[in-house]
Parts: C-alpha cells; structure tokens; sequence
C-alpha cells in the first residue's frame, strides 16, 4: 500500500509509543513503574467535575461556536487578566481540542513551504513534526550556556530571511528550565524588530517550584496584543491535571485568529462540549487545587533529585518546573535509546531517550506519578546502572540477578 511522503516522513511519538508499551507490559503482568508519563496523577478539580456533569445533566450536547464557548473564553480572558496583568479580547482567543491542536493551527497558519521555525533544545517531541506538516523547517538551537540556557546570540545567529517564528516553551519540556526575564525580553525586543513571530508555549507556567516566577512575554511588549507578533499558548491539561479532557486555547491578534479558525472548522469543527464546561469550572474555582499539584510535584522533583545524585555517573540540573528533569547518563551509556530499552527491559521502568528532545546521552524522567512510584523506579535505575549496589534485587516476586555491566 502506497502512503504519503509526509505519512513516511513524520515520526512516530516516542512518549505515546512508550505509553503503548508500557500497557502491554502491564496487561501481561509485569510490574511497570512508568517515569515517562507527562501528566499528573491527581483527579480532576472538583469545580471541573461538577460543571461537566451540570452539562451532562443538561443532556443538550451539541456543536459549539468553532472557537469556543463565549463562556469560556470569557474565563480564559479573566485568567489571562489574573495571571499575566494582560487584558484580551475575546476575538482573540480561539479554543481547541487541546495545546498539540492549538500549536498544530498557529503553525498551518503561519508558515509557507520551506519557512523556518527555530526550537530551543531541547524541545518538546513533537514540535519539529507538528512544523513539518506544517510544510515547514525546524531549525534547531542547541543550549550553550549552563543548565540548558541558550544565549540570545545563538538564538540571532539562527535567523535567516526564511525564518517565520521562533518558539519559546517555558517553564520547559523536558529539562524543567526557566528562561530568565532577560532572555525573554531580548526576544521580545528582537522578535518585533525583525518582525517574526514569537510563539510562546506557557503550558507549565503554573507549575514553577522554590518560589520562583515564569516570566511572561506580555509584559515585554509594549504593544497592544493587535499590532504584536505575540502568540501565547495554555490550556488545563498541566496545571490543572486535566489531560483528558483536551482543552488547550491560543491568544493572537484577532486576525490570526480568525484563519486558525478557519483551519479548526475544517478538521474537528470544535472542542467538545462537555470538556469547555469543565475547563470553566476550572478556571472559575478554587485555584488552591493548581498549589496543591504545584507542591506535590516540587516534593517530588526534591525525591527524585536525591535518588539521581546517588548513581555515580550521572549528571542533573535541578528543574525550576514542570514535573519532569534530564538527566545527563552519556558517561554510562551515550545512545539513549539503547538505554531506555534495557531499563524497560530489564526492570521495567519506562523513559523517554533524550534523542527525542535534541539531547543524545539524556533521559527524559518524569515526577508526575506518586512519590512511591519515582522512590521505586529510582531504585530500579540505580540498580540497573550502578555497579557498585549488590548484583541482585528483588522486584515485586522477582529476584533479579545483574549480568549486564
């Protein structure tokens, strides 16, 4: 069967690959811990629920406006009020069945075949096939500063004449960076003056540790949000735990937002119903529930970094959000791939190989699930990789003998 050129040329997902793997081993009995999973463990706010069901209750499930519940956007404009100090229009917010969809239609929009997009390495798994679908070209800016930073010059020095948008994710996926105010403002700055597009991709930006602050891109702009090349991108799936219900929203210059509009009503003509009721009640209620995850992730993030300082090897840079870290494993094994499979294979413990993200010799280790889960599979890891702990362990009935270092 003859498929496409883009269908051979787009990658599969590697975290949804592995999360397909992980199940399967699962189904068969295996005693998987998965530390590749990139969403929170936690139920659903109770406000989210409760508006979900008043929908359900309703029993009126219908087609809504393509962009969005007038309602919900209403809250989406309150919570950019409430967490940026930026004022927005509701033409310029367009809700989508997702922050992967939301990206998909700034990129359809924005860019012609052989524009460029430039990424900050290392980025999020699926931005560089998402832009060539797009029919565009990824250009790759790989940090050369410390702790996954990259200098605004590298950032210049990327920049050609093709060069449509440059996309900044911040608190980051998969290091758990911060880019400081300095950096963002630089952007800001250069973004307008060469007039590219600076796309921001602030799904963490709630979850930020050691009470630190993500800086948004609004308040280095000086402009209203009609006449800036500013995108900002969020949703419920992180902050909120909400990953379910596929609710992520963009904020544009109307313009913009009108022709990704466009591009929404031709796929999935619009979010689900119920799913925009329940990302109202989230934004509308209690917000002590995005704390709460908050603190649960930064413990975690503290357990996991003790356990990683433990495997002699091994280098790490504490992330300042997210719910995910990168450690460094090249002086034990270079291919990443090679070692996320024996950690699979061997004690069943699921990551992600840093190849994925533009990091060789990394690992991707997520802190999403219980302190349990991370305790253990740390243990697993240390195991597999340290020669120095004792040659067997027993895992769940299991006692495993090392015979691979």
């Amino acid at each position: 069967m003859r498929v496409s050129r883009l269908a051979q040329d787009i990658a599969e997902s590697p975290t949804l690959k592995l999360n397909d793997r992980a199940r399967v081993l699962r189904d068969q009995g295996e005693p998987v811990i998965h530390l590749g999973i990139g969403e929170p463990q936690n139920t659903a706010p109770p406000a989210a629920i409760e508006a979900a069901s008043a929908c359900l209750a309703d029993g009126k499930i219908k087609y809504t406006p393509t962009s969005g519940l007038a309602s919900l956007k209403r809250a989406i404009k309150e919570y950019t009020l409430r967490s940026y100090g930026q004022d927005v229009e509701l033409d310029q917010i367009l809700v989508s069945n997702g922050a992967k969809q939301t990206l998909f239609n700034v990129f359809l929009t924005l860019i012609d075949p052989g524009d460029e997009v430039i990424l900050l390495a290392p980025y999020w798994v699926s931005y560089p096939e998402m832009i060539k679908m797009a029919r565009g070209i990824p250009v790759i800016v790989q940090p050369d500063l410390e702790g996954f930073h990259i200098s605004v010059n590298a950032v210049q020095r990327a920049v050609t004449e093709r060069t449509k948008a440059i996309l900044i994710n911040s608190p980051n996926n998969p290091s758990g960076v911060i880019y400081d105010a300095a950096f963002l403002q630089a952007m800001v700055d250069f973004s307008e003056a060469e007039g590219i597009h600076l796309i921001m991709d602030d799904i963490y930006n709630k979850l930020v540790f050691d009470g630190h602050h993500a800086p948004g891109a609004y308040q280095y702009t000086g402009r209203a949000i009609e006449d800036t090349r500013l995108i900002v991108v969020n949703g419920v799936s992180k902050a909120y735990g909400m990953t379910g219900f596929r609710i992520g929203w963009v904020i544009a210059p109307s313009t913009l937002i009108a022709n990704m509009t466009k591009f929404q009503a031709q796929t999935t003509s619009n979010p689900s119903m119920v799913s925009q009721f329940a990302a109202e009640g989230a934004l509308g209620g209690n917000q002590d529930v995005v704390d709460d995850l908050r603190l649960e992730m930064q413990h975690n993030r503290d357990v996991i970094l003790k356990e990683l300082q433990a495997i002699k090897g091994v280098r790490v840079h504490p992330p300042s959000g997210t719910f995910y870290c990168l450690p460094d494993f090249s002086r034990i094994m270079k291919d990443s791939r090679v070692l996320a499979d024996l950690l699979l294979e061997k004690v069943w413990v699921v990551t992600v190989p840093g190849s994925a993200f533009g990091m060789e010799g990394h690992l991707r280790l997520s802190f999403a699930g219980s302190e349990a889960d991370v305790r253990e599979g740390m243990r697993r890891i240390r195991w597999a990789l340290d020669p120095q702990t004792p040659a067997h362990i027993r895992i769940g009935e299991r006692e495993l003998v090392r015979d691979w270092l």
